[in-house]
């Protein structure tokens, strides 16, 4: 069960913004992220509670930002639930979608094991509800993804497979590199690993 440390920065000024602290596992049914948010400053921002099915579809989300809080999954599409801080509003969404994504590395996780690409395989478009901080506010993204390269990097613990994805935001035509290993986030923009206290889990197909 991997289980450390990711910082969050914004990617162009490179301010911090959060520390996430995860652990994450694959499961019978899939695999399950749960990871708590807090800010440079050390108070609590939030909460993320992913799990998936064996296909990489999310059976489960919930969020928690602000005080605001999203509960959604895969069905008909993307459907979630968003409350505001008071409890006493609710509103419901549903997009023609493939899956969520937001500013956790959970979520280019959860992509990549929804895509499953190979580096032969062309680039696949995928649709997603992105929940953008600090509010989850739902918006639904277009994207481009590519495994590029695939690498086996010698460790301790053996080789280590590092997969480099290419994103492309379709509305932008803003690309980016991703470097995942298993149920990792080595690099991507705005995201850094910075402690890991057990390997990647590999993911079996």
């Amino acid at each position: 069960m991997p289980r450390g440390r990711y910082s969050l920065h914004d990617p162009h000024d490179h301010t911090p913004l959060a520390q996430e602290h995860f652990h994450c596992a694959p499961g019978p049914s899939g695999w399950r992220y749960v990871s708590q948010l807090t800010a440079p400053s050390g108070d609590h921002l939030g909460s993320v509670d992913l799990a998936l099915d064996e296909l990489g579809r999310p059976i489960r989300l919930e969020l928690h930002a602000a005080s605001w809080q999203v509960r959604g999954a895969a069905l008909d599409g993307v459907t979630w639930v968003r409350t505001d801080p008071t409890g006493a509003h609710a509103t419901e969404g549903n997009v023609r979608a493939h899956a969520f994504t937001g500013s956790s590395p959970a979520f280019l996780v959860a992509t990549a094991r929804l895509l499953r690409l190979t580096p032969s395989s062309s680039a696949t478009r995928v649709r997603l509800v992105a929940f953008t901080d600090p509010v989850l506010a739902p918006r639904t993204v277009d994207q481009s993804w590519a495994l590029v390269k695939r690498e086996a990097h010698a460790t301790d613990n053996g080789p280590l497979t590092v997969d480099e994805y290419q994103v492309t935001a379709l509305d932008t035509g803003e690309q980016h590199a991703v470097h995942l290993s298993g149920d990792v986030v080595l690099a991507a923009p705005g995201i850094e690993l910075e402690d890991l206290e057990s390997p990647p889990s590999v993911f079996g197909d």
